[in-house]
């Protein structure tokens, strides 16, 4: 608990916001009804210790140098841990924040969510060039009804939705209201999530045209593969993914009213497991995820997609791949909003994740800042 808030002052009408978002984001069960990704429960002590990086000077945003720690309390970082060669060598704790206690990462759960699809592709129960509604047949007559598997991972869907965190009327927040994730609103009341997904239509141009953005989709994706599999999200992900990579803490995922999962930003996890997770992707999968799958995410992806896209200056050399962002020189990123992290670079054998609670969803110069911060922290020996 932060000494500026107390728990009564969190509601599910500010718990994204500062400062009420330093507690919430480890306590999102709380808030917003969630359902258990089992682990396999070891208990783990944590360092606090930045190791090699204790006297590493990064560039803040003021352009000056300044220690990485104090970077990471400017940047309002949480958690922050480095592994190399699969071993941990330097994780960082902000006071408030509970080693052992699940952070929600948002958008960080795209990721994850494409590596279970990944596995059910591997073991042919789903096939990447599938139309949607061949799981979803409630999905005739929306944006939905031409796309295919692969177009709902790349992000290349036509859907008339603006992707607007701050909207506070709008579809967004009609969306984030049939989410469970904000208090609804009885003049207009939202459906469940699964039927908001079928209401939206698509838009001007085709699927596969360019990278837009869209957090729908990926909810989408995680009813596609409930239904190829036939078995619940969070088992799902517990049975294929969650235990088999070494995951000592329990998961949880948001769900809304009807037990749907919030496959596009509801996961919380803890940032030692989801450095084990970065560290299964570098190792080509790790024999869980097909190697196939993994290498296409560094190589895969239009870059002509990407170039006609809303996200060009976050990578101007990049590309988007499976939900994750391939850098361009040589890294792939995991990211979600208010500041959630995981940064992998082969060439050094080194995982990063940041977990934090920054004030905006979207800060695009201290995203910059993060990504100079990353790189420096790679190579440093």
């Amino acid at each position: 608990m932060t000494q500026d808030v107390s728990r009564s002052d969190v509601r599910l009408d500010n718990w994204r916001t500062a400062p009420f978002s330093r507690w919430a984001f480890q306590n999102v069960s709380e808030i917003v009804p969630s359902a258990v990704i089992r682990s396999n429960r070891l208990f783990e002590e944590a360092t606090y210790d930045l190791g090699p990086f204790s006297d590493l000077q990064v560039s803040g945003l003021d352009g000056l140098d300044q220690p990485l720690e104090a970077f990471l309390e400017a940047s309002d970082t949480d958690a922050f841990v480095v592994m190399r060669q699969g071993r941990l060598i330097a994780e960082w704790y902000a006071g408030h924040c509970d080693p052992a206690c699940p952070h929600i990462i948002f958008s960080v759960s795209k990721s994850l969510t494409a590596l279970l699809a990944g596995i059910l592709v591997g073991r042919g129960k789903l096939s990447l060039s599938d139309l949607v509604v061949q799981h979803v047949p409630e999905a005739e007559g929306s944006a939905y009804a031409d796309a295919t598997v692969q177009q709902l991972l790349d992000m290349e869907i036509s859907l008339d939705f603006e992707e607007n965190y701050l909207d506070p009327h709008g579809a967004f927040n009609r969306y984030r209201r049939a989410t469970a994730w904000a208090p609804d609103n009885p003049a207009d009341p939202a459906p469940d999530l699964k039927t908001f997904l079928c209401s939206l239509q698509k838009g001007k141009s085709g699927h596969g045209v360019a990278h837009a953005y869209r957090s729908p989709n990926t909810d989408m994706t995680g009813i596609v593969l409930e239904r190829a599999s036939g078995v619940r999200l969070p088992t799902l992900f517990s049975g294929l993914l969650w235990q088999p990579l070494g995951a000592s803490s329990d998961a949880m995922i948001t769900v809304d009213r009807a037990g749907t999962s919030r496959a596009a930003g509801g996961m919380s996890v803890t940032a030692r497991d989801l450095a084990r997770t970065g560290e299964l992707v570098r190792r080509k999968g790790g024999g869980i995820v097909p190697a196939g799958f993994i290498a296409d995410l560094w190589t895969g992806g239009s870059r002509d997609a990407w170039v006609k896209g809303d996200q060009t200056t976050l990578f101007p050399e990049g590309r988007y791949r499976n939900y994750w962002y391939s850098s361009g020189s040589g890294e792939l990123a995991a990211i979600g909003i208010h500041g959630q992290w995981i940064w992998i670079d082969p060439a050094t054998e080194t995982v990063i994740v940041k977990l934090s609670s920054q004030p905006l969803p979207v800060d695009a110069p201290l995203d910059q800042a993060i990504v100079s911060m990353l790189r420096l922290v790679s190579v440093k020996a």
